[in-house]
């Protein structure tokens, strides 16, 4: 799965659950909370002060290894 600035948080949570430690580590803790379910990852970077082209470089790369 590549994830992209508009992939909803819920998507990746059902389709790619391993991707959460990622999440976590820039502490984005809330991954299954009502509010993430409708947003898109580059929301939840906005929220948590992330870059969100950084982000989804390293978690994509991650994503590679699995």
């Amino acid at each position: 799965m590549e994830v992209t600035r508009e992939t909803l948080i819920a998507e990746i949570v059902e389709k790619c659950p391993e991707a959460m430690p990622a999440f976590q580590a820039i502490g984005m803790h809330c991954m299954g909370c009502a509010l993430s379910s409708g947003e898109t990852v580059e929301q939840a970077c906005a929220v948590h002060g992330i870059d969100p082209d950084e982000f989804l470089e390293g978690l994509n790369a991650y994503l590679l290894t699995l």
